[in-house]
């Protein structure tokens, strides 16, 4: 049996079958199903980014409109409070001339007994010549009486134009209550299916990243990490360029460079700060509106008006007057503090839906979107309609 064991060891192995070419077919199939498979899970990942973005665009133009009928809503509550101040003075005026002609009247009567001339001639006060001076008397009564009756006519309509604009105001205040509740409504929704959206989205394309096996997946995130890292860069380098007080170096405090310098500083102390719906004051940020009132931040125009303020530039709470709040800039003309806006059509500045300050190298720092935190990002989008360079 030992002499045996060798000569059957050195049998040679059955060699394994050699694969038909149904086999070879079927596996270069299967190459083309995956490779498939790849580029569908690529293209809905994208599409799936393009959704994000353009739940974004809609929730920040649905915000911004209700940001300025708020705007509209306060001008309007203080145009009927004028009106009502205006139509209370013109009935204190009113009345005021219609007490003198009424003391106007008792003199008047005063002076003309009521008896006929005859008889006040012969036998009044003074005689003929105490009836002369009566008459002369009366006569200027009378003219300065149809004065002040002219007078009460005129302060009468003069109340009356103003209780029209009264009148008009409030309507317009309860038309501009009514446009801002719809908005606020709109943006209510907006944000609720851009947030819902946001969650379902990034669930899917997880598992969409997941199905293009481990080696796409890690290049993914790698990606990811890089441009978070390379954000995390652009930020620090911002805070660098602009950490010195005097900066730019060779203008003084009062320039518009200048300005535009100190509002970009005081918008970079704020990077990482939660975007709110309606957040943020001339003071820093603020708990918000609807979704943003239990977040303390900033919404894209609060974030602008904070900054200009500290620069000394008064802007309201809305993208739709800091676009007019100076002049517009070409954008190969820009400079740090410049707002730069983005529209969802670019040859119409009424839909404009979000505002940057503008850093410098095609940068800009920005509130972007709820669930977001203010952070630096390109200026290079489809949806650029312009800058504007605010003015104090």
């Amino acid at each position: 049996m030992s002499l045996l064991a060798p000569a059957a060891s050195a049998r040679p192995r059955a060699a394994e079958p050699t694969p038909s070419a149904e086999d070879v077919a079927r596996s270069e199939q299967q190459v083309r199903e995956r490779a498939a498979e790849v580029g569908r899970t690529k293209a809905k990942l994208a599409q799936a980014d393009g959704e994000l973005d353009r739940l974004a665009v809609a929730a920040a133009a649905a915000v911004e409109r209700y940001n300025g009928e708020r705007l509209a809503l306060q001008r309007s509550q203080q145009a009927r409070g004028d009106a009502l101040a205006r139509m209370a003075a013109a009935n204190e005026r009113l009345e005021e001339t219609r007490a003198g002609l009424a003391s106007l009247a008792a003199q008047l009567y005063r002076n003309n007994t009521g008896y006929d001339q005859i008889s006040s001639a012969l036998v009044g006060d003074g005689g003929p010549q105490g009836f002369m001076d009566r008459a002369a008397m009366a006569e200027m009564l009378v003219k300065r009486r149809a004065e002040m009756v002219s007078r009460v006519e005129a302060s009468r309509n003069v109340a009356d134009i103003f209780r029209r604009q009264a009148e008009k105001a409030l309507a317009e205040q309860q038309a501009a209550t009514q446009r801002a509740e719809e908005a606020r409504r709109s943006a209510q929704d907006a944000v609720a299916r851009q947030q819902e959206s946001v969650h379902r989205i990034e669930a899917e394309k997880q598992r969409l990243e997941h199905s293009l096996g481990a080696a796409q997946a890690r290049s993914t995130r790698l990606k990811r990490a890089r441009e978070r890292a390379s954000e995390k860069a652009r930020a620090h380098k911002a805070h660098v360029t602009f950490a010195r007080p005097g900066r730019p170096g060779t203008e003084g405090p009062s320039t518009s460079a200048a300005r535009g310098a100190i509002a970009v500083r005081a918008a970079l102390k704020w990077l990482g700060t939660p975007y709110s719906w309606g957040g943020g004051t001339t003071a820093g940020p603020s708990y918000g509106i609807a979704h943003g009132a239990g977040i303390r931040g900033f919404d894209c125009s609060g974030l602008a008006m904070y900054a200009w303020h500290k620069a000394g530039v008064t802007l309201d709470h809305w993208t739709g007057t800091q676009w007019t709040s100076g002049p517009h800039i070409p954008i190969d003309s820009l400079r740090p503090g410049d707002l730069v806006f983005f529209a969802k059509n670019t040859s119409d500045p009424a839909t404009i839906h979000h505002v940057g300050i503008y850093v410098g190298e095609g940068q800009m720092v920005e509130a972007p979107y709820t669930g977001g935190h203010v952070r630096i990002a390109s200026i290079h989008r489809g949806d650029l309609i312009g800058a504007t360079r605010p003015s104090g």
